[in-house]
């Protein structure tokens, strides 16, 4: 595969592949720069995309660059938000910044990484700094942002400092010289400022390269932690293994796809496969990547052993009886529901009713069902990959 095409692979949108023809041509070492903010201590298999990209430039003998954004998570990204972001403080940010780097060097090559926080040059701005760089913008052309113009139709308040977002980020980009940025889908309008803010600047614009949103758990909407539908790079063994063969068939060939780097042909090789047999080898090799092949070996014994043998797991969420009823009798979907291991009451509800619910291996199939306090312990078990014990 030619450096061109390998470049493209899995891509998005690349803007503009003339301009990216003219930087190979000249046969130097391009500066591809990747930013993530520090807003949650955990990184997901989302940043998995486009950290697969970053490494398939360092392999190719380029600098990547990752920015570790300090500063703009002060202000939040608004891509994508229907509403205001939660202010975090700088000790948070700081703490999450920790983490951040140790989970991206599980896919990116340590040794040929440059990190950068944006700090290092947004602390010793001014604010008349700060005003020549909001002239680059106007409100209209922010307004053409999907997310603002929902939000705005809406009433739905916008920051000022949202606003600013884009051209914070597009700022680095600037300072850093970037040839080429990469990001989502969503950040799209954010890398384009950049490389307008480049030609202002009469510097050569940006690449930008977008990556697709990888599908989170739910099956319809973007992997996030607010969603809650994710799988994160610090997760255990067992959860990471167990949360891939939730994913649905037919989304998991895009896992496959984007986080493994799989071709078509290999693709069309594994769905001869019964779909279990598929997502099964999928957790497997995502298993190994983040701990290694021992460990997903393992992992893949335990669930063959407790989803096809029948047995029960040795570990599962441990509940006293008091944390989930209010007195000696409780209603099922009551401590189903307390469990927080559903994605809702409803979804529950729907689970118990189709007969996925088993209490000690007896089915129950009415949610109202009222449960006595046990003697010891019981153990719930919904269908063949969630299982709870509640204690005496």
């Amino acid at each position: 595969m030619s450096p061109l095409d390998l470049i493209k692979l899995n891509t998005d949108q690349l803007i503009t592949q003339d301009d990216l023809d003219k930087c190979l041509k000249k046969n130097r070492s391009l500066r591809v720069k990747l930013g993530v903010d520090p807003t949650r201590p955990d990184l997901t298999f989302g940043h998995w995309v486009v950290f697969n990209k970053l490494r398939q430039f360092q392999d190719l003998g380029h600098e990547a660059i990752l920015i570790i954004g300090d500063y703009t998570a002060l202000i939040g990204d608004p891509s994508g938000q229907s509403i205001l972001r939660p202010v975090l403080t700088k000790d948070e940010i700081k703490r999450n910044s920790k983490t951040y780097l140790q989970q991206a060097f599980k896919i990116l090559d340590k040794e040929n990484t440059s990190v950068r926080y944006n700090s290092e040059w947004f602390d010793d701005m001014s604010f008349e700094d700060a005003l020549r760089l909001a002239r680059k913008m106007t409100v209209a052309r922010m307004l053409e942002r999907d997310d603002f113009s929902k939000r705005y139709s809406k009433n739905t308040p916008i920051s000022i400092v949202e606003f600013l977002y884009p051209l914070v980020q597009g700022y680095d980009s600037l300072i850093l010289d970037a040839d080429i940025e990469i990001g989502g889908t969503d950040q799209l309008f954010n890398m384009l400022v950049g490389r307008t803010i480049q030609k202002d600047a009469k510097k050569q614009g940006q690449i930008v390269i977008t990556m697709p949103l990888l599908v989170g758990l739910d099956g319809k909407n973007k992997m996030s932690k607010s969603a809650n539908n994710y799988i994160a790079f610090n997760d255990t063994p067992k959860d990471i293994f167990g949360k891939v063969m939730s994913v649905d068939d037919n989304i998991m060939w895009d896992y496959y796809r984007l986080l493994l780097n799989f071709n078509d042909e290999e693709i069309e090789s594994r769905k001869v496969n019964h779909p279990m047999e598929a997502k099964k080898e999928l957790a497997r090799l995502l298993t190994a990547k983040i701990h290694n092949e021992t460990i997903a070996e393992n992992e893949l014994l335990k669930f063959e052993n407790v989803f096809s043998g029948g047995e029960i797991p040795d570990e599962m969420p441990l509940f006293s009886w008091y944390s989930l009823a209010k007195s000696e009798t409780e209603r099922l979907i009551n401590l189903l529901g307390k469990s927080n291991l559903f994605p809702s009451k409803k979804e529950a509800r729907r689970l118990t009713e189709q007969g996925a619910i088993k209490i000690d291996g007896n089915r129950y199939q009415d949610p109202n069902t009222l449960i006595h306090r046990p003697k010891k312990e019981i153990i719930i078990q919904s269908g063949k990959r969630t299982f709870l014990k509640i204690t005496h």
